[in-house]
């Protein structure tokens, strides 16, 4: 199996996992610092507000988890926590969460010539988020959305 077909099937399994126990998956980030590869998840409660104590809950029962369906072939570290205030915003629900909050947008493909916006947001629409910035409405396509972080 390739790197690419790897993490995408940890995404769905650890996706599954997480929702079946009411806990939102953020992302998984499938690194190697140095000679060490990282499994970090980053997970959060739907109200917000994951406790040190479920982080610690889910890694053990990640762990298992991830030890029966042996898709990791190599040792690894695994991290399970919070995404923090700087938090990735990828989804829909990711950006209802910031509403009314100044977040900085990465494109993929530039709206009106900008490959980077920062502004408020204003609405969050089926397939777009819509922002006030330079005085005026801008709206961004989730799909054009690289990566967008709220600004605190």
């Amino acid at each position: 199996m390739d790197r690419q077909s790897l993490i995408e099937g940890l995404r769905g399994m650890i996706q599954d996992f997480l929702s079946r126990r009411h806990f939102d998956f953020i992302d998984l980030i499938y690194r190697y610092e140095g000679r060490d590869l990282f499994l970090r998840i980053l997970v959060d409660r739907p109200e917000g507000g994951i406790t040190l104590e479920d982080c610690a809950h889910l890694n053990k029962e990640i762990s298992l988890l991830l030890d029966e369906k042996d898709m990791v072939k190599q040792r690894y570290i695994l991290e399970v926590s919070s995404p923090g205030l700087d938090r990735p915003l990828k989804t829909k629900n990711d950006f209802l969460r910031c509403l009314n909050r100044q977040v900085k947008f990465f494109l993929n493909e530039a709206v009106q010539s900008r490959w980077e916006w920062e502004g408020l947001i204003q609405k969050i629409e089926e397939d777009s988020v819509i922002i006030e910035a330079d005085e005026s409405s801008v709206t961004l396509p989730l799909s054009k959305i690289a990566k967008a972080r709220q600004i605190i």
